[in-house]
């Protein structure tokens, strides 16, 4: 690929995915932290504009990273963002969202489906105190962050960046004979990066809860695993923007689902 063409892809890819990293600035932040438990005798967090700020550099960094790595990568192994590709070579794009529009709707309805299916069978398991944070802790997160970073921004981080790389190293690795990588490579890879976007979750789920019990740990990795695995397909088979769409439309699914009293 030209240089030229790696750098406006880059650029198209990278500027995307800001557009849900700034949209992490609507979040409520004094609001959101007043949530989370605060140890006995500790001063809770006082949200400064300069605090909110410096909250959007680290996925900023991670995101360049993540979009360089795709850019030099992806194709290499076959992975492909027909959408953005197309729109960097100057080619006429639309056209190559319409074979991604169908599988990523599906595999949205699907995601959002299943983590709601995992939360009724976890339901049980969580405390009344459990349940009340998680539904309040959807209240602080607007729809367009759940789209904007959900949907863009964290398919660059997990499928562009971290899934492309896991593909090349086990192809580069365990299939040195091969021309391009096997179909066990791309297994491999979607499988570890699934669950490493479960895992993701983590952090932000034991601020919120305090004290982890196994049911906690277990809801929040099956649920983003198991959307991860979808999402990873899609990206595999039809190119990035079908696993976009089918992260946004999860969060749609989700949100619908929160409104009507189906989810938390």
């Amino acid at each position: 690929m030209p240089s030229n063409f790696k750098t406006r892809l880059f650029l198209i890819l990278f500027f995307a995915g800001m557009t849900g990293v700034m949209s992490f600035l609507l979040v409520d932040l004094a609001a959101l932290v007043a949530l989370f438990p605060v140890p006995e005798g500790s001063e809770a967090t006082t949200i400064t504009p300069a605090i909110k700020l410096l909250s959007v550099i680290q996925p900023t960094v991670l995101l360049a990273v993540a979009v360089l790595i795709g850019v030099l990568l992806a194709n290499r192994v076959g992975l492909s963002s027909p959408f953005a590709e197309s729109v960097a070579a100057g080619h006429p794009a639309f056209a190559t969202l319409k074979p991604q529009l169908a599988p990523g709707l599906l595999g949205g309805v699907v995601g959002g489906v299943s983590i709601l299916v995992t939360a009724a069978l976890f339901r049980s398991l969580l405390t009344a105190e459990v349940i009340a944070r998680i539904s309040k802790f959807g209240t602080f997160l607007p729809l367009p962050t759940r789209l904007l970073y959900g949907g863009i921004t964290e398919e660059l981080l997990l499928r562009w960046g971290l899934m492309t790389l896991f593909v090349w190293a086990a192809w580069r690795i365990f299939q040195k004979a091969r021309n391009e990588p096997g179909r066990n490579s791309f297994i491999g890879a979607i499988l570890l990066s699934s669950f490493i976007f479960g895992l993701a979750h983590l952090p932000v789920a034991l601020l919120l809860l305090g004290q982890p019990t196994a049911a906690i740990v277990l809801f929040v990795v099956i649920a983003n695993s198991a959307f991860g695995v979808i999402a990873g397909y899609l990206y595999w088979k039809y190119g990035l923007e079908s696993a976009v769409i089918a992260h946004m439309l999860t969060h749609v699914v989700l949100a619908t689902a929160s409104y009507v009293g189906m989810y938390f």
